[in-house]
């Protein structure tokens, strides 16, 4: 009875030791930015201010940021997984902000004007990791 159960187990343990797991691979960047808070409001946003400039649906409760489109440069792109400094759960950018920001953040805190009134204008640093490029050009 032993060897049955010691042969599955073996093949168990090979069949998940030479699973190969794909790693990402990335630079991690680490940097300052002011960080403002926004609310899906048309006086703040546009006449329609559930709708993000990247097409995606703003909801109350959802962890996104808007980034100043200096930010797209630095790899700071569309649905990109951000660390904000004080806050315990990743933020994705899913919003970019008017051009005439630099070096800026807008935290979405849903239609909560007094929240983000309270947030107010604050320095911050975030850390996010964007991916290796090839070094073969395609």
């Amino acid at each position: 009875m032993k060897k049955p159960i010691c042969c599955i187990l073996f093949i168990a343990i090979l069949i998940f030791s030479c699973k190969k797991e794909v790693e990402k691979v990335c630079y991690n960047k680490i940097f300052q930015v002011t960080a403002t808070a926004y609310n899906s409001l048309a006086y703040q946003t546009s006449s329609n201010p559930h709708i993000t400039a990247f097409g995606d649906s703003l909801k109350p409760g959802m962890r996104y940021i808007a980034v100043s489109r200096d930010l797209l440069d630095s790899g700071l792109v569309h649905n990109t997984k951000v660390k904000l400094d004080g806050f315990d759960s990743l933020y994705i950018v899913k919003d970019k902000m008017n051009r005439r920001w630099r070096k800026r953040i807008d935290i979405y805190m849903g239609i909560d004007v007094k929240k983000a009134k309270q947030w107010g204008k604050r320095k911050v640093n975030i850390e996010y990791c964007t991916p290796l490029k090839d070094s073969i050009s395609h």
